[in-house]
């Protein structure tokens, strides 16, 4: 096991072993589910499209989501294909353990928080107070994955670097978008 692998085991068996309790497992599997299938945030997306001051903000929340999904899951999770840390040698949770319903992907990277930071982002990046908010349901959403065990650090920091690129690409290309809109309108 190279020495990522083991550090990420190591985080993560010290949350497990430090922070495991009724009520954070209660309460850390109730965040988690806010981002399966990035629902949470697509929901958030398609609200923000109902009020004409906030459109754009839905606008570039969905093409997040978009590009996040597309770089993610269709993208970097097969080629990577990085086993679940529940499945490793050394692992103090084992997949029998596992509080949620198991992933049927692969781990590399969270899906999760490439979606909850993409869409959570989006928003920052237009409303800070309204993205503030955003920002720390994204990360509990995060965390969540690293309580439960079904994602190492790594997967969670793969996840929001490459939320961050498609919010900012998502952002730059609305920008672009609504520009051209707005000059054609002239």
């Amino acid at each position: 096991m190279d020495i990522i692998t083991q550090t990420d085991i190591a985080i993560l068996n010290f949350i497990h072993t430090h922070l495991s309790c009724a009520f954070l497992d209660t309460f850390f599997t109730f965040i988690t589910h806010l981002g399966d299938g990035g629902i949470f945030w697509i929901l958030a997306g398609l609200l923000l499209l109902i009020r004409a001051d906030t459109r754009k903000i839905g606008v570039c929340v969905l093409t997040s989501l978009i590009l996040g999904l597309i770089f993610t899951n269709l993208g970097l999770k097969n080629l990577v294909a990085r086993t679940r840390p529940y499945y490793l040698e050394g692992a103090a949770v084992t997949a029998e353990d596992i509080l949620i319903k198991l992933p049927s992907d692969f781990s590399f990277p969270s899906g999760h928080t490439t979606a909850s930071v993409a869409a959570a982002l989006s928003i920052f990046f237009k409303d800070k107070r309204l993205g503030a908010a955003a920002l720390i349901i994204a990360a509990l959403i995060a965390f969540s994955r690293l309580y439960l065990y079904v994602h190492m650090p790594t997967d969670i920091l793969g996840g929001a670097a490459i939320g961050a690129l498609a919010a900012y690409l998502a952002s730059f290309l609305c920008d672009k978008a609504y520009a051209k809109i707005e000059r054609m309108r002239r």
